[in-house]
Parts: structure tokens; sequence; C-alpha cells
């Protein structure tokens, strides 16, 4: 995620597209799943935006390298995570937006079975490879500096598609940041379902007791004028 064929680079631009789109939804019930050779929840489902977008932002590129997570690609232990945390949702619309610039390549659990799960449970799943067609520029840390060299770009386009339509939603391919922004515009405008929220208020009318005793007092009035206190001529 760090080839820089999408500016800065992936993960900077998938973070800044992703942050647009969630400040784009402020309703919306919104989590956060982060994978590599396995997969955790970063943030749980939550109307609390700010600190959704605060853990997004934390997101980093080295969890591998410094051991808090296993390396490599897993896609389907991605997507089942994410689908984990939706299947009791109430909401009409369920979705997971998955973001990859990889080949599935670890994980207990195929890209297709957790396909399968997110069909069974209503969820449509949106697939996105990012990535430059070919080759990508990447930097390596050399001594005195950084240089940069072309790595190949792996993206299991065939498995993304076949997730998309099993759980009948789409693939697209972003080669640049412009197309990615383009990605979530045409999601949103896909997706309008809102979390609703209802509020409830008890009223009752005060002033009905008021009005039943003057209308007995009026009534005893009218009484006593017609019987003991009557006016004989």
């Amino acid at each position: 995620m760090l080839a820089e064929d999408l500016k800065p680079n992936r993960i900077e631009a998938a973070k800044n597209v992703a942050s647009e789109f969630i400040v784009g939804r402020p309703n919306d019930n919104i989590g956060l799943t982060i994978f590599a050779g396995e997969a955790f929840t970063q943030c749980p489902m939550t109307v609390d935006h700010s600190s959704l977008l605060n853990l997004l932002h934390n997101v980093r590129t080295d969890i591998a390298a410094v051991g808090l997570i296993e390396d490599g690609t897993a896609i389907g232990m991605g997507l089942a995570n994410a689908v984990s945390r939706l299947k009791d949702s109430k909401a009409k619309s369920k979705v997971v937006i998955l973001l990859t610039d990889g080949s599935n390549n670890r994980g207990d659990l195929s890209p297709m079975t957790a396909a399968e799960i997110a069909k069974s449970l209503g969820i449509r799943v949106y697939t996105i490879g990012v990535g430059t067609n070919k080759t990508a520029p990447y930097p390596m840390p050399v001594a005195g500096g950084v240089q940069y060299v072309n790595i190949p770009v792996e993206i299991d386009s065939k498995t993304l598609s076949e997730i998309a339509a099993a759980t009948d939603g789409d693939f697209y391919r972003a080669t640049n940041t412009r197309e990615l922004q383009q990605i979530y515009k045409e999601i949103d405008q896909l997706e309008k379902s809102k979390l609703n929220v209802k509020n409830f208020s008890k009223k009752y009318e005060a002033y009905q007791p008021y009005a039943i005793a003057a209308v007995i007092l009026l009534l005893l009035e009218i009484l006593l004028r017609v019987t003991i206190f009557r006016r004989i001529p």
C-alpha cells in the first residue's frame, strides 16, 4: 500500500477518499476492518464518526513489520470480519466496501466462502482493486535515503469480480486517485439508506380536568338556580 501510483501513495489516498465518504454520510452506522495476513476490527460499527476518522487516520502499513499482525493478503478473512460486524444490523441496506491492492494468499477462509456468507445475510459487497496496471513505483529504504523500484501490480480482478457478483455488488478498478474518488462517489449514490433515529415523546392534555370541573360547576349553578335559589314572582 506504499506504492506511489496513487498520490501521495495508495494507503494515504485510500484513507483520504474514505474519510470524504464518511463525512458525506453523517447518519450512517460505519465500522472499519483492516487486514494483511489476518484481519481485525479497527473500529466497530458506530455513528461516532469523529472517533472513526481518528482510527482511520491512524491505520499504518508497518503493522506486519512490527509483529502486530501476520503479513500477507487475507481477503477472505477481511471480508468475514466485516460481515461479522454487520450481520445483526437492522439497516435496510448492509454494505461492505472491500479495498485491496493484492491477491488473496493467506487466511483460513477463502474469499468466495466469505462472499457466500455475506450473500446469505443480505450483505452487498463492493470490491475495489487499487493500483495502476503492470508496475508501480515503490520506495525502498537504502543507506542515506530512498530508492524507487518498479514492483508488479498483482490484483486478482477475477476473484474481486466474483465476490461482487455473488453479493449483488459491483467491482471497480482504481488506477489513480481521481478514479478512486469517483468510485466512492458512485457507491455513495447507489447506497442512500440511512440509519433511522426515532424520537418518541409522551403527550397528554393538561386542560381536560379543569374543563370537566368547569362544566360540572356550571351545571351545578344551573341546577341550584332552578331549585333552591329559584326566584318566586
